[in-house]
């Protein structure tokens, strides 16, 4: 990690340590959760794993009782911080009733939750960028305080929704800040075949702040976002940050990721977000190795816990699927 210290950002000691057990929490949830896919339990996978630093790094910048948030469908790291539980996700992954993203209607990681200002998405990518902006704009026509955030991979910033709704902030200088977690693929798609230039420098075609930083690092993310938060809650305008990292797993778990080497794979896992974080952790004093130890106690507990819950909860009636679809109210 960079030279970067939590105490100059204005972060403690508490709150770092809040920041890994919150990235431990999204790496044990997924890993749990492929776990569960390849026993047959539960369907599908879209994983967090190598996108934690950078999801709880700009989640931390935000304010989760005066924001609003439209997620993609790898951050597990941001819904946590905004009030989601791993039973929540857990539902979700098992596709329950209780599922407050969607009753069980969605697949997992299409995730909206209105009481937690988390906005609803869909499968087609690109589409919450949109949404945020509207939301944005909608906050500053009310005249409310506050930070509309949006996230997506750098393949959908090829996407027409992003570009529109990246101009459309620039125009009206709108409180909104896209943060792009670029993990180097769209699928299988390699980012040198995806994109021309960095994604970071297409802001200034929207005439908004752009930068790019190490994904991997959630200090160096906390950082720029919180620079970008501050220059929205001042009417400066949108912000487009570009946060690389890398994806340790396939897209999926119906994706055979072939297309890249095991060298680089390896190659990724040994700079592990997680990892590199807990080293600073250590070397700053901040835990000890028994400390990271404990925390990974507690988080296996909760991680039980809501497998357990999730995995003996009802199912929806199957007439609940015609729900929300057709009219039910008097003729």
């Amino acid at each position: 990690m960079s030279d970067l210290h939590h105490a100059q950002l204005g972060l403690s000691d508490n709150d770092v340590l809040q920041m890994y057990e919150t990235m431990l929490l999204a790496r044990r949830l997924d890993e749990r959760m492929w776990l569960l896919n390849r026993a047959g339990k539960i369907p599908f996978v879209i994983s967090c794993q190598g996108h934690e630093a950078a999801q709880v790094g700009a989640a931390f910048a935000l304010n989760p009782t005066r924001d609003y948030i439209a997620p993609y469908y790898r951050d597990m790291g941001v819904v946590l911080h905004f009030g989601m539980t791993p039973r929540d996700l857990m539902l979700s992954a098992f596709a329950k009733a209780e599922d407050p993203n969607s009753g069980g209607r969605q697949m997992p990681g299409h995730f909206g939750y209105k009481k937690n200002r988390i906005l609803t998405g869909s499968s087609p990518v690109a589409t919450q960028v949109p949404h945020a902006v509207g939301v944005a704009l909608a906050g500053k026509l009310q005249n409310k305080e506050l930070v509309s955030f949006v996230t997506l991979g750098e393949g959908s910033t090829n996407q027409g929704d992003f570009h529109e709704g990246a101009n459309f902030a620039g125009v009206h200088k709108l409180p909104v800040i896209i943060m792009v977690e670029n993990n180097k693929y769209a699928i299988s798609v390699p980012v040198e075949k995806q994109l021309g230039g960095r994604v970071a420098d297409r802001a200034i075609g929207y005439g908004m702040h752009g930068a790019s930083v190490d994904g991997k690092n959630p200090l160096a993310v906390y950082k720029v976002m919180k620079e970008a938060v501050d220059r929205a809650l001042r009417g400066e305008g949108p912000s487009l940050i570009e946060a690389v990292t890398y994806r340790l797993t396939s897209h999926s778990s119906d994706d055979d990721d072939k297309y890249r080497s095991r060298e680089e794979v390896a190659e990724g896992k040994a700079n592990d977000p997680l990892l590199l974080f807990g080293n600073y952790l250590i070397d700053t004093n901040v835990a000890t190795k028994e400390t990271l130890e404990e925390i990974n106690d507690k988080v296996m507990a909760i991680v039980n816990d809501a497998t357990d819950y999730a995995e003996k909860a009802p199912y929806a009636p199957p007439e609940h699927a015609l729900k929300y679809v057709y009219w039910e109210g008097d003729e």
